[in-house]
């Protein structure tokens, strides 16, 4: 009876642990994908910090699924000989890390300044219509100030924080997923994915929340007067506190990776019967693993690629994965540009509207953008205004534009977000021509019609994770359990060479081909981009991820002709099996494997 509650009470225990197991892969599915929704909510501030290009931003992206490829194959294959709940645990140290010298730029950096025509010379009032005047805003008589500003690198320490980042990450998915199977019950397998999957969910959720707070806050909160501001966080110019979450996500990843310490290498399996041979089981494993490491631990690493590569269903799944990852990735990483650029929330309100010079002419008619811009007109032509440098006004006729100079305003009144300018002879109104700074709004069509983009998008999400648990019991059940590692790694490393790496790249690239106009440095050099053209980048964002999983469905057809004509082997045999025994050894193997093969094709020809 002794000997009953032993095994009784070692059978608990051991199952407590796998619950302590799934809870703490949660909380890292939680961190990591906590930190990668906040960046990706903070490549506009962050293109705006370092005045880059959205390609160039992309690569920064993708950075952290070059980090993620570099180790991602030898995890996956050699993870599993090793403690991995240890190995998870030092992956979410090293993306605690990596997200810390992503926040570094913001200390070793001057302070933030982005450009205006108002600021500093509201005493000479050289920012208005001014006959007389000069253009302001001439390149620096000084060329070391030129390669200074021009050739800042600090962006790198954003691109190598997120690479290490990448690196801590990749033994968190392909580990944590292999540990469940391993240990779990194949019927309780799909469920316990399921929880792992809800923390992916939730990390988002939190990663949004966070990010929309930074990004009301002034990146230099702190170390300037913020009602001195001439901008708001609906500017083109305006950039965040990003640097704030990102040291907010290290901590959280630093703290989830504590409880991996402290579980165990292996578990009992769940359901196991006899507590013996759960200690022979372990002893046998361990043997193993030394033999392994004294013997040449990659000996099956060529044959499980073979095999891998020679299996119709996991390469069909692996194509799948990779089209709809290239969708995903432009949807996922660009959401936030398209929101603001498209419905005017958070920083560009400038392309559904019509900026006079860019998008229209003077007199409000739309003029033809590929004609290129006609930034000076009749009414603004002798006011020597600068014509390259972003400081948009609303005029009291609905129009936005560039500058209270390009505008035609003579005269000024208040300060910071409150000026009120004037005597603008290019707004065409009864009575006094007005602007106030900033661009016009919307207005209420605008926001109803990001509701509908927003209801649609959630609608859209749902449907599409309907698919990620199915998803994933068809990758673990196509290959073979000795496979189970490798093949999740060899997947996940797919999908980042073919689609996490070069889809921001070449997806941002696109993007800037609709830019209309650009940010620019004082030595003459263009920067982010400040407007684009809203039809064309509409069609990019809306347009390719549509085409590419409307593509993904080819391969998927095959994948149900395949499956109701083969048996998986991963599945189980319910029915017509022979339990056996745990000592099996030389030839005994091979007779099992052959007693099993004939059992699943007995198994297969009844279901049939």
């Amino acid at each position: 009876m002794g000997e009953t509650e032993k095994i009784e009470t070692h059978r608990i225990r051991c199952f407590s642990k796998l619950k302590m197991f799934l809870l703490a892969i949660t909380c890292a599915f939680v961190s990591k994908t906590l930190s990668g929704s906040y960046m990706n909510s903070m490549l506009t501030q962050i293109e705006r910090q370092f005045n880059i290009p959205t390609s160039l931003v992309g690569f920064i992206n993708g950075s952290f699924e070059i980090g993620n490829l570099f180790l991602i194959i030898f995890v996956s294959y050699f993870g599993t000989k090793f403690h991995r709940p240890r190995m998870i645990g030092v992956g979410c140290a090293v993306m605690g890390l990596g997200c810390f010298l992503q926040s570094l730029p913001h200390f070793l950096m001057d302070r933030y300044e982005y450009e205006s025509t108002v600021l500093g010379n509201l005493s000479s009032n050289s920012f208005l219509c001014n006959e007389n005047g000069t253009q302001i805003f001439r390149p620096t008589e000084a060329p070391s100030e030129c390669v200074k500003e021009v050739k800042s690198l600090m962006w790198v320490y954003v691109l190598v924080g997120n690479m290490i980042r990448g690196i801590g990450e990749t033994p968190i998915m392909p580990l944590g997923i292999s540990y469940i199977e391993d240990f779990a019950k194949s019927e309780n397998s799909p469920l316990y994915i399921g929880f792992v999957e809800t923390g992916a969910i939730i990390g988002p959720l939190f990663g949004l929340l966070l990010a929309s707070f930074c990004a009301n806050v002034y990146v230099d909160t702190g170390s300037v007067n913020t009602d001195e501001l001439t901008i708001t966080p609906i500017d083109t110019r305006w950039v965040g506190a990003w640097w704030f979450g990102i040291l907010i996500c290290a901590g959280v990843n630093v703290l989830t990776a504590i409880p991996f310490f402290f579980l165990p290498k292996t578990l009992a399996k769940e359901g196991s019967k006899d507590n013996s041979d759960i200690v022979k089981n372990d002893k046998e494993e361990k043997q193993k693993e030394v033999k392994n490491v004294n013997d040449g631990i990659t000996k099956d690493f060529l044959p499980f690629m073979k095999s891998l590569f020679c299996n119709p269903v996991y390469m069909l799944f692996m194509l799948i994965s990779v089209v709809q990852f290239n969708a995903f990735v432009n949807m996922m990483f660009f959401m936030p540009k398209y929101v603001e650029q498209q419905y005017g929330k958070s920083t560009s309100d400038a392309i559904f509207l019509i900026v006079a010079g860019i998008t229209t002419d003077y007199k409000g008619m739309q003029q033809d953008l590929h004609t290129g811009n006609v930034i000076l007109d009749d009414c603004n032509i002798d006011c020597n205004c600068p014509t390259k440098t972003w400081d948009p006004v609303c005029g009291s006729n609905g129009l936005s534009y560039m500058s209270a100079c390009l505008a035609g305003c003579e005269t000024f009144v208040g300060t910071g977000l409150n000026m009120v300018f004037h005597n603008c002879s290019c707004i065409q109104t009864l009575g006094n021509s007005s602007a106030v700074l900033g661009l016009c709004d919307k207005g209420h069509d605008c926001s109803m019609m990001l509701q509908y983009f927003l209801i649609l998008s959630s609608v859209s999400s749902f449907i599409y994770s309907l698919s990620a648990i199915p998803g994933y019991m068809v990758l673990l059940r196509c290959i073979k359990p000795e496979e189970k590692s490798l093949g999740v790694g060899l997947h996940a490393f797919s999908t980042r060479v073919f689609a996490g790496i070069p889809a921001p790249i070449y997806f941002g690239a696109l993007m800037d081909s609709t830019c209309l106009h650009w940010a620019t440095f004082k030595c003459g050099e263009s920067g982010a981009c400040r407007i684009y053209d809203s039809t064309n980048f509409r069609h990019l964002y809306l347009g390719l991820p549509a085409a590419l999983r409307g593509l993904s469905y080819i391969p998927a057809i095959f994948i149900l002709i395949i499956l109701r004509k083969y048996h998986l082997p991963g599945e189980n045999t319910t029915s017509g099996t022979v339990p056996v025994e745990a000592k099996v050894t030389g030839n005994e193997c091979q007779e099992m494997d052959q007693t099993s093969k004939v059992l699943n094709n007995d198994v297969l020809k009844t279901k049939m």
